[in-house]
């Protein structure tokens, strides 16, 4: 039997006196890893807001799962979507521990409460010795490092087991070191057996690592191009994108943007 598409949008519409989504069509597959790229205000947050719920398309289809929106409760169909975002982290309280962060996952809700049963600390330890933390088990969230917290986010969405998992501009707020930890990572999780889809949202194009397969391109709340990574990412695409002369390079598996190559940088 043919599995369906992970997520299946097609002609989805926003309009809020003005147009902020127009005919969006994207599929995710099983096996594949997303980049959402687009300059500020391309549209990528308010498509993340309705691919989860939290905004009512004004037209089209939005499908998780095999299960459509309005037809399915959308509480069923948001669990199978993680999300490693800013907005997020704000609302997990400074005392709760890394671990009890990451069982929190899997009864899908924030801030854990109760007593954590045996089974359910053996697995998150587990996740935790998978992503080199294990020593963060106790550590209470206000002492953790904004790349620490990025990594225990994703822990728990591996202990949800989950679908999908967006991370959303997830190097915001690091410094360098931390950032290109960070990078370094992700190839590592993609690797992982029973890994969710990842869908990496970012605008800028240095944090692409080779593990992403495939890249939707938005620009003024439409798609500018949607598909295998190589054949998107160009640099005739970003032009679109960002509405200036730049030109993309690709040096050991890592993306650079130049703009406005070959002439006095802008000061």
């Amino acid at each position: 039997m043919a599995r369906h598409p992970l997520i299946r949008i097609q002609k989805l519409g926003v309009h809020r006196n003005r147009r902020i989504l127009h005919n969006i069509d994207w599929q995710v597959d099983a096996g594949q890893h997303w980049v959402l790229l687009g300059s500020n205000g391309s549209g990528k947050t308010s498509l993340l807001r309705a691919l989860t719920a939290y905004l009512t398309p004004s037209c089209g289809v939005i499908q998780v799962c095999g299960k459509t929106y309005g037809e399915s409760p959308w509480q069923e169909l948001r669990r199978h979507i993680g999300m490693v975002s800013s907005a997020v982290q704000q609302q997990i309280e400074p005392g709760e521990t890394a671990l009890a962060a990451i069982v929190s996952g899997r009864h899908a809700v924030i801030n854990h409460s109760g007593p954590i049963r045996a089974s359910e600390r053996h697995q998150a330890l587990a996740i935790l010795r998978r992503m080199n933390c294990e020593p963060l088990a106790d550590r209470p969230w206000l002492f953790l490092s904004q790349g620490e917290r990025q990594k225990i986010l994703i822990g728990r969405a591996l202990m949800a087991r989950l679908k999908i998992l967006i991370l959303d501009e997830p190097c915001a707020g690091l410094d360098p070191v931390a950032r290109e930890k960070f990078l370094n990572f992700l190839p590592r999780l993609a690797r992982q057996k029973n890994c969710p889809a990842l869908v990496l949202v970012t605008h800028h194009v240095e944090e692409i690592g080779h593990c992403f397969t495939h890249a939707l391109l938005l620009a003024r709340g439409s798609v500018i191009d949607s598909g295998p990574l190589d054949a998107t990412l160009t640099t005739a695409n970003l032009k679109k994108i960002f509405g200036r002369r730049v030109l993309l390079k690709k040096d050991r598996q890592r993306y650079r943007l130049l703009v406005n190559p070959g002439r006095s940088p802008i000061l």
